[in-house]
């Protein structure tokens, strides 16, 4: 693995490995977090991944939570330290966090994510209709004119 170029990082499968880099001040730890996600158990990622969401370089930050994307994917749960750092993002459409949402959201069986989770997948389900609806609204009302033009003749 090479910590200067990146080379190698997604298949980093030793968490000491990632501690002493994160000691050593290295850049390229979200990168590497990734790589533990796939590679490791969730208890061994899970820790790390939250340091790294706590990243000062907001790019190294992003991977990390792409990191507890993949661990949702991988393990179809999250430990309730990543649910805490998701919250403390914020699921909505602006954060930093969206994607790893949606990847919670798609891969942990409902009846396992956290109340507030539950909720903001309701919350979002609806407002994602509603966009649907006004995204469609020009094409119903062309509808409607056509029937009425019909039910006029």
């Amino acid at each position: 693995m090479n910590w200067e170029s990146g080379e190698g990082l997604l298949g980093i499968d030793d968490p000491a490995e990632w501690d002493a880099a994160y000691e050593r001040g290295e850049r390229r730890l979200g990168t590497a977090v990734i790589g533990l996600a796939f590679n490791c158990s969730l208890e061994e990622a899970s820790p790390r991944i939250v340091r790294a969401m706590k990243l000062p370089d907001a790019a190294e930050r992003g991977f990390a939570y792409t990191a507890a994307g993949v661990a949702a994917r991988r393990h179809g749960e999250l430990t309730p330290e990543l649910y805490a750092s998701l919250r403390a993002a914020g699921p909505g459409r602006r954060s930093i966090a969206v994607n790893a949402v949606d990847d919670v959201l798609d891969h942990v069986p409902f009846n396992r994510l956290p109340l507030w989770l539950k909720g903001w997948m309701v919350v979002s389900t609806v407002r994602n209709r509603l966009e649907v609806w006004r995204m469609n609204a020009g094409e119903t009302v062309g509808w409607v004119r056509r029937a009425l033009r019909r039910r006029r003749s």
